[in-house]
């Protein structure tokens, strides 16, 4: 098949963001507009007239240019009108090699890619049944939490207060995460965007006093509604706050034709904590390739230990 390598200066936006939106496999992360935030630089794999199109975000360090995975985008990959057989997948990647010697990316869910580095883990939930009827599969942990946020009259709300939810994030969480103070600031001008395009909003859960307990920053696309950023206080765990925000979240948007898309973790509390909705697990491939000469790999090595 002919893949085409396209510059960032030559990419036609119109027929990028026409292919994520057609694409049963779009998500917001790949659309242009995210793209040119979140990513320091990007081109693009076109095949047959943007009808295929995998993202290429890369940076470069010592004269070595690489591919990377943008902060706030858990996946990304290949994207288009396919079944993405694992030689489709396996032709865009060896195309991305060629151009790019050390590559370390995350995949979507529908790239099945049998030479993937690892399987990642990720939760969704169907919006599109009633919350009766989603409440079912509500796990005994998440019931008696939400039982404990009604009995300390716990109250939910919107909020437009963009920059509050992402500092109140940075500042809970920033030290078990490698993000930078840029990718932050990306992100924040990025939802002040989303905004314009009524693709993000806040939800907080505060105590009857009027106290912020939980907060939660979430994007919004006509498949799926995210979650890059939640936030609950050390001190009101015991409250149920953060299992109350989400319940009410997936309460308010029930019977529509929405995914609520968890963003996963490896980490064994917050899979559980996702669990407890009755989610489904749909994991996405992480790639890695490092075909960097020796000279490079020494250059890199040091760079990283650097970084850390």
């Amino acid at each position: 098949m002919e893949i085409t390598y396209v510059k960032h200066v030559d990419i036609d936006k119109k027929k990028w963001d026409r292919c994520i939106e057609n694409a049963p496999n779009g998500v917001i992360y790949a659309y242009s507009y995210y793209l040119d935030a979140m990513s320091e630089s990007w081109d693009a794999l076109v095949f047959d007239d943007y009808k295929i199109a995998m993202p290429l975000t890369w940076n470069k360090k010592y004269g070595i240019s690489y591919l990377r995975q943008p902060a706030f985008s858990q996946q990304l990959g290949i994207f288009g009108s396919s079944s993405f057989e694992d030689n489709l997948v396996q032709a865009f990647i060896d195309k991305a090699a060629e151009h790019f010697p050390f590559i370390e990316i995350n995949l979507n869910f529908a790239n099945h890619y049998k030479s993937a580095t690892a399987i990642r883990c990720n939760f969704i939930l169907p919006l599109n049944k009633s919350f009766a009827e989603t409440e079912k599969d509500f796990k005994t942990d998440l019931g008696n939490n939400v039982k404990k946020a009604k009995k300390n009259n716990l109250v939910y709300e919107s909020s437009d207060e963009i920059e509050n939810a992402l500092v109140h994030f940075k500042h809970t969480y920033s030290s078990r995460m490698n993000i930078t103070e840029s990718n932050y600031n990306n992100f924040l001008r990025l939802s002040f965007l989303l905004k314009d395009k009524k693709q993000v909003f806040v939800r907080n859960v505060n105590s009857k006093e009027g106290k912020l307990l939980a907060t939660g920053l979430f994007l919004k696309d006509k498949r799926r509604i995210y979650n890059p950023m939640s936030t609950v206080f050390p001190e009101s765990r015991k409250l149920g706050a953060n299992h109350f925000l989400f319940y009410k979240l997936i309460e308010e948007f029930s019977m529509q034709d929405l995914t609520f898309d968890f963003e996963g973790s490896e980490i064994p509390g917050i899979n559980h904590f996702y669990r407890n909705f009755g989610s489904v697990e749909q994991n996405y491939f992480f790639v890695k390739i490092n075909k960097l000469a020796p000279f490079q790999r020494l250059l890199k090595d040091a760079a990283d230990r650097y970084k850390s």
